[in-house]
């Protein structure tokens, strides 16, 4: 039985099994998307999505869907489902009886004495989608037809019916290949078996994605469709279709299918499931390495990157050669300081976090100093020699100062009409927690060196930093620290921001003004799905994250609870409290056990509503949240072995 499933009785309710979906990524950028009856509810929906190098590398749904049919006696019954307006047609998911996902997807159907296993992933490093089709009961002479529907249109986009799009296609062996526009890779179908293919060209207009219409946008897209493969297949048979940007040896997709699913790890447990996800993040481009920062739509960010990569790579994989590589090729792409970084002046001193991580997960901070010095130096004479111009500065209190007319110059970065709901112009309390944790680990380092020069130059701006952070920042009638100081003064809205404060390795805060702040997260911010991003207790608090772009945009950072925040405030409590907090963090995380069958199976949602039941909202896979869990789960794990 695999650890992942589901029932006939869940599948064939639409309202509950189109709110699954399942993911397979190939690591290079390529994605496969569906709900669990595999039919689309969103445009990032479809079987083989990929970067296109033509444009941008951009990722474009190639091949949409694939419709499956059985025929016996002259008779068809159609296995695929797809919404036109308000009607689901054909019903194909009512012959489903069994899913599961364990190295791949596996879905069971049954009609009358017929009953088809049909196996979908997608191939590793390649640009391959398969699908392995094994007829394990038939009575009679049985057919299957497969229907493929092309879209061949960027991600973000619908496509329409139009005199531009290329219908022809050319025979290959085992199979056709089409290329509807210039640009493009040519898409390959073939199967592994001899076939018909039965060229009908027709465009099926108006098929409705239900997610996108719930969020107010254009929801319908014309997909063309070029015909259908037959073959016949009797009892026990086995057939194998693939869909590449490649032509293969049709003699050798069963074998290469075998290979690949071989390759796969098991989800056979909340950790594995989590493993699992984490690697469908780091993306292989080349000799490079990058992490992907939530899927379907996220790509590349700097900051997410910065804050997954020692969940995903250390805590989770284990993996410092590649968590090293991801760093080295960061630092190569973005520069010593990135210099994209105008509006997030906070990343540069994530990446000395990631840095002080790497020494922690190493247990010692031998050879940090030598081999990360220049950069950690580099970083701090950045913010030390920033000019009044820039959109972040140093005051003569030591602490940083974010301020960009019109920009959200932190994490909290949601816009509406093209203004920052959460601007937080000022001494923002997670920058300064940061610029502290980075120069006291830097100083540490140098001391290790024996490198006099370093100390002697930044131990004085460490402790006014130590002094004016206090001062600045604790409101004395909350036992709480302010979100962010700004040209009116405190702003006291109860918000996730101190947490770093008190996770942080460097603090410059005591242990009783910690526990204070710790406790005030626990009254008024922590949830079941992780910390949430405002108050309840605020008039501006919006619980429930839906609705239009407008709406959700509102509630982003006003409410919704962050799965990625956990991460720190267990590793903070556990610092504070110890093995009084060890039930407490397993019973959090645990928590999340049930979720990874709600929203993307075996992975975790980017945000969910603030106010109970926690729906899932955002990216149905985010890497941060992955993330925090494997960091979590590491936290509680090395802790219980302290115990020992």
């Amino acid at each position: 039985m695999a650890y992942l499933q589901f029932n006939k009785g869940e599948l064939v309710n639409l309202e509950y099994s189109l709110k699954r979906e399942v993911l397979s990524t190939n690591h290079a950028g390529g994605y496969l998307n569906t709900t669990i009856v595999c039919c689309n509810t969103r445009k990032y929906h479809g079987l083989l999505v990929l970067p296109v190098a033509n444009f941008n590398n951009d990722k474009f749904v190639l091949l949409s869907s694939l419709d499956e049919s059985l025929i016996q006696h002259g008779k068809s019954f159609n296995l695929g489902i797809h919404r036109y307006g308000d009607i689901y047609e054909p019903r194909g998911h009512k012959y489903i009886r069994d899913f599961e996902i364990d190295k791949y997807v596996t879905i069971t159907y049954r009609v009358g004495g017929m009953v088809l296993r049909k196996e979908m992933m997608l191939a590793h490093k390649k640009e391959q989608y398969f699908a392995r089709y094994t007829l394990l009961e038939a009575n009679s002479p049985t057919t299957l037809q497969l229907k493929p529907f092309l879209a061949f249109r960027q991600i973000h986009t619908l496509s329409k019916t139009n005199l531009d799009a290329d219908t022809s296609y050319r025979e290959i062996p085992g199979g056709v290949s089409f290329r509807m526009y210039n640009g493009f890779p040519n898409l390959n179908l073939q199967l592994s078996e001899k076939s018909e293919f039965v060229s009908n060209p027709d465009w099926y207009y108006n098929v409705e994605y239900k997610e996108e219409r719930r969020r107010a946008y254009e929801s319908s897209e014309d997909l063309f469709v070029p015909g259908y493969f037959e073959l016949p297949l009797k009892k026990g048979e086995s057939v194998i279709f693939s869909a590449s940007t490649n032509v293969d040896t049709p003699s050798a997709l069963k074998g290469k299918f075998e290979k690949f699913a071989e390759e796969r790890s098991s989800r056979d447990s909340f950790e594995s499931c989590l493993k699992i996800a984490s690697k469908q993040f780091i993306i292989s481009d080349g000799e490079k390495l990058s992490i992907y920062a939530g899927y379907p739509w996220l790509d590349k960010n700097s900051r997410e990157t910065l804050l997954a990569l020692p969940g995903i790579m250390l805590y989770g994989l284990d993996d410092k050669k590649r968590f090293r590589k991801i760093l080295e090729d960061f630092v190569e792409r973005e520069g010593m300081v990135p210099h994209s970084q105008g509006c997030k002046p906070d990343v540069p001193l994530w990446l000395i976090w990631n840095i002080q991580q790497y020494a922690i997960y190493s247990g010692s901070n031998r050879g940090i100093w030598k081999e990360f010095g220049l950069l950690i130096k580099e970083i701090l004479n950045y913010y030390k020699n920033i000019g009044q111009a820039d959109s972040v500065a140093l005051h003569g209190n030591g602490l940083l100062w974010a301020e960009r007319k019109g920009y959200a110059l932190s994490w909290m970065d949601a816009y509406v009409e093209g203004r920052p709901v959460t601007e937080r112009e000022g001494y923002q309390v997670e920058l300064n927690s940061l610029w502290y944790n980075a120069i006291s680990f830097a100083i540490e380092l140098a001391k290790g060196a024996k490198e006099r020069d370093f100390t002697e130059e930044w131990e004085p701006v460490r402790k006014i930093i130590a002094k004016s952070f206090v001062k600045a920042f604790w409101i004395e009638a909350g036992d709480y620290l302010a979100d962010y100081v700004g040209h009116e003064g405190q702003n006291k809205c109860v918000r996730p921001n101190q947490l770093f404060t008190c996770s942080l390795q460097y603090s410059p805060l005591s242990e009783i003004q910690k526990s204070m702040v710790l406790k005030r997260i626990k009254q008024e911010l922590l949830t079941q799905r992780g910390i949430r991003t405002l108050s309840p207790q605020s008039p501006h608090f919006k619980g429930e994250y839906d609705g239009d772009e407008f709406s959700r945009n509102s509630a982003y950072h006003m409410g919704t609870a962050r799965p990625w925040l956990l991460g720190f405030y267990i590793d903070a409590n556990l610092k504070l409290h110890g093995k009084s907090f060890l039930q407490k963090a397993e019973d959090l995380i645990a928590a999340f056990e049930e979720d990874v069958q709600i929203h993307c199976i075996g992975s975790v949602s980017e945000v969910y509503d603030g106010d109970p039941p926690y729906h899932p909202h955002g990216c149905s896979s985010y890497s941060i949240s992955v993330a925090s869990l494997l960091w979590s789960m590491r936290l509680v794990s090395d802790y219980k072995k302290i115990m020992v």
